[in-house]
């Protein structure tokens, strides 16, 4: 089984960015875009750009913001 992970609650915490709202004006990404990793609903299908946005607002690496797992190393 293939699991994604989003970060991007810690990486909120960790930057003290207190809602999603805060976010947006950070980032410049949208509400649903923002929403889908945070709810960690359908991963798979955000933009390469809105993870790379969201890279320079937190200041890390995407493997900071995703983790991928394959089924195929458990």
């Amino acid at each position: 089984m293939t699991v994604i992970k989003c970060n991007i609650r810690e990486l909120m915490a960790e930057h003290r960015i207190d809602d999603i709202t805060e976010l947006m004006l950070k980032s410049g990404l949208s509400r649903n875009s923002i929403n889908k990793l945070y709810r960690e609903t359908n991963i798979e299908t955000t933009k390469l750009e809105t993870l790379f946005k969201l890279c320079d607002t937190f200041n890390c690496k995407l493997s900071d913001l995703i983790e991928y797992t394959s089924g195929e190393n458990q």
